[in-house]
């Protein structure tokens, strides 16, 4: 899966020097998704989360989601510059415009 990550962000023009998961248990969570931070060239921090599910994303999966990027900041003790979702379900639009209002870049694979 990692793969296929970073080949879907090499296409967008995004690279990265490293790139690391995190468990969604580490942050306390039970949500099904996978947790990258990733370093770019700059050597900024970038959060990567991957979503796949049957049912459709909405609103209060976008608000657990700026609290799981939140929770990440303070278990590492850094500031990420990027945040970024790939998603591989439906996605309600005010979610979307939710994220992308906080700072999030949203690609629907």
């Amino acid at each position: 899966m990692l793969k296929d990550i970073v080949e879907f962000l090499s296409k967008k023009k995004m690279l990265f020097k490293s790139m690391s998961q995190i468990s969604p248990k580490e942050l306390g969570s039970r949500k099904r998704l996978q947790i990258y931070l990733a370093v770019d060239m700059s050597n900024y921090y970038n959060i990567i989360i991957y979503i796949s599910k049957k049912s459709r994303f909405i609103q209060k999966d976008a608000k657990d989601l700026i609290d799981l990027h939140n929770r990440v900041e303070r278990l590492k003790d850094i500031i990420i510059k990027k945040r970024i979702l790939l998603i591989d379900t439906p996605i309600c639009s005010k979610a979307k415009g939710m994220l992308i209002e906080e700072g999030w870049r949203v690609f629907e694979k």
